[in-house]
């Protein structure tokens, strides 16, 4: 019986506290070992535990692995239907709360990689995309409309182009230097140009507000994809357009160092089941071929829930 192995990889208080981490957020083992103050080894030993089980799932990103609780089939139903009964654990909501401390760490040190490098950031991208146009290639599956969001917007190269399309514009980045290089673009702008502080899983943009946003370059520098993905829904129209451009998965460890990324791309399943959890409906994928033998996806999708 399967529910018997699911509950035997629960009988376990190291494997019940991991069990809620994972529930809540995607953790590597040394994130792991960090937060429960315990030996890799004895780390590693639960998570196969719990992963053989199949309650928990394995995420290859290059050398690194990344656990979370299992998110389809029988084994996400079975994870569902149990959640309630960690809710009221105060060891629980400390691991939570400790893992929630370690994330907002993680997200000062980004941007602090950001902030140092943005006077540079658009010579360091031109070593990745070369002559390709990418602001062209996005701006091609534009529509002219009313309100576009440019989701980490950077230095405002997009925001500069979408204004040929969008009568206003909005660009959203976590980095306040980022935001100082993009005010410089637009000092003589006559108000089509909005420039937000705020983070992308929690953006300063009202619901069902925009016509088009743009995800480009920077799915793979936040610690939760789908999360950015998700409010990206929230703050579009119905039958609004999102437009997605990420790297295809490579296994190149530099640019974690040298750009700052934290994941290696995203597969074109990756982002299409992202795409599909969250109610949109994809109408197209091109890819192009950078420098540094990386390959670029652009992905078009539609809102299609209320």
């Amino acid at each position: 019986m399967e529910s018997i192995v699911y509950f035997k990889a629960l009988a376990d208080e190291t494997r019940i506290r991991l069990f809620n981490i994972l529930l809540n957020h995607e953790m590597s083992v040394n994130d792991l070992v960090s937060l429960m103050g315990m030996g890799q080894s004895r780390i590693s030993r639960h998570l196969k535990i719990l992963t053989d089980s199949g309650i928990v799932q394995c995420r290859r990103d290059g050398v690194w692995a990344f656990f979370s609780a299992s998110k389809a089939g029988k084994e996400k139903k079975f994870v569902d239907s149990i959640r309630f009964l960690f809710d009221e654990e105060p060891e629980l909501a400390e691991d939570l709360k400790n893992a929630e401390a370690a994330i907002t760490d993680r997200k000062k040190k980004s941007k602090q990689f950001f902030n140092r490098i943005a006077h540079k950031w658009d010579d360091l991208k031109q070593q990745i995309i070369g002559d390709f146009d990418l602001n062209g290639a996005i701006l091609k599956h534009v529509e002219r409309c009313a309100y576009a969001v440019d989701m980490g917007c950077g230095t405002g190269q997009l925001l500069h182009r979408l204004k040929e399309v969008a009568a206003v514009s909005v660009g959203v980045d976590s980095s306040p230097q980022m935001l100082e290089q993009a005010r410089k673009l637009f000092s003589a702008d006559n108000g089509s140009i909005e420039l937000r502080l705020g983070e992308l899983e929690h953006l300063p943009v009202g619901d069902n507000q925009a016509d088009h946003v743009i995800i480009s370059m920077v799915l793979h520098h936040i610690p939760s994809p789908e999360k950015a993905i998700a409010e990206a829904a929230r703050i579009l129209k119905n039958k609004g357009r999102l437009i997605i451009v990420d790297f295809e998965k490579h296994q190149d460890e530099d640019m974690r160092k040298n750009y700052g990324d934290r994941w290696l791309g995203f597969s074109k399943e990756e982002i299409n089941t992202y795409l599909a959890d969250l109610g949109f409906a994809i109408i197209l994928t091109e890819s192009f071929e950078m420098n540094q033998s990386l390959k670029l996806n652009i992905y078009k999708a539609e809102k299609i829930n209320n």
